[in-house]
């Protein structure tokens, strides 16, 4: 059976609004998208790295009881969970504090075997992660080099702009082990100095054979070597932010899962398939920016549910 698998940091986010706190909530990016995949029924494991903690323990309960495999996540002794206090702005847009402290050994995981057809998602930092570096490199070229589908999210704050000259190579490398390139207007801003999707998929298109671009309010732009299309979003009032990115991109992959879709099928789909794709990413972004959660309701979930078993 076709398996999904996550690789992606871990943290506890705690998020505030007006100066108080609202919520508190398993958070990063790839966790957020395996947590609403596994709430829509789909095989996701999670590879990533968390304390042997009181944090921890409610991660991992948490994981597992919305169907995520924590098989492959390492748990460490020495140091504790690491922590995102997220502060909402007058958008109900997040800005972060970080307070992290890895232990000397990271991701002393036995990785699994990827096999042909299998769906990988990676992205933000800890893609680029120079202590982990070598371990996730040779994971992800792995699961490609056995035909794995890829998404890779670059994710790329601000925050890290100085380091950019350093990064900017290793984002690339990423880039070229991928399936599906799956980028905010901001990220590839910040990375390529790209203002618009024609002048990032100009840049990108050496490096891989799918760019989804999201550009807030304004729509998605998909473009491969045999396409180029735009799709709306829902216009609404959100109440966080928070996840939207990594929801839209769990939306992706339950598409491409319940339509059986390849990595060899990517770069020659057309207005239709890429219409289902990126409405059901929508949806799921849409419903996570409706709440303080980082990934879509259970209310959601059983909606979709509901419907496919329908179209069945």
């Amino acid at each position: 059976m076709r398996k999904i698998y996550g690789i992606g940091e871990t943290v506890f986010d705690i998020i505030f609004k007006d100066g108080s706190p609202q919520a508190g909530k398993a958070g990063g990016s790839v966790l957020n998208s395996m947590v609403s995949m596994g709430r829509v029924g789909l095989p996701v494991s999670f590879i990533s790295e968390y304390g042997l903690d009181d944090v921890g323990n409610l991660i991992e309960k948490f994981l597992k009881e919305n169907g995520v495999n924590t098989s492959t996540v390492y748990r460490y002794m020495e140091t504790r969970t690491s922590l995102a206090l997220a502060f909402l702005d007058e958008k109900n847009d997040a800005h972060y504090s970080f307070y992290k402290d890895y232990p000397e050994k990271r991701l002393e995981t036995e990785f699994p075997e990827i096999r042909k057809d299998d769906i990988v998602q990676c992205g933000s930092f800890y893609a680029i992660w120079p202590e982990i570096r070598e371990k996730f490199k040779k994971f992800i070229r792995s699961a490609k080099d056995n035909g794995a589908l890829i998404l890779y999210d670059p994710n790329f704050r601000p925050t890290h702009l100085s380091e950019l000259d350093v990064l900017r190579p290793i984002i690339i490398e990423n880039m070229q082990m991928t399936g599906i390139l799956r980028g905010s207007d901001e990220d590839f801003k910040n990375i390529f100095g790209a203002n618009t999707p024609d002048e990032a998929w100009e840049i990108v298109k050496k490096y891989c054979e799918c760019l989804v671009y999201t550009t807030n309010v304004e729509g998605v732009y998909v473009r491969t070597a045999t396409f180029s299309g735009k799709f709306p979003v829902h216009k609404i009032t959100p109440v966080s932010t928070i996840g939207a990115g990594d929801n839209f991109n769990a939306g992706m992959i339950t598409s491409i899962y319940k339509n059986k879709i390849t990595s060899e099928q990517l770069g020659n789909l057309k207005e239709k398939e890429w219409s289902e794709i990126i409405s059901l990413a929508v949806d799921f972004a849409t419903d996570v920016c409706l709440s303080y959660d980082n990934y879509i309701s259970r209310a959601f979930a059983s909606r979709y549910l509901s419907a496919s078993s329908d179209q069945i």
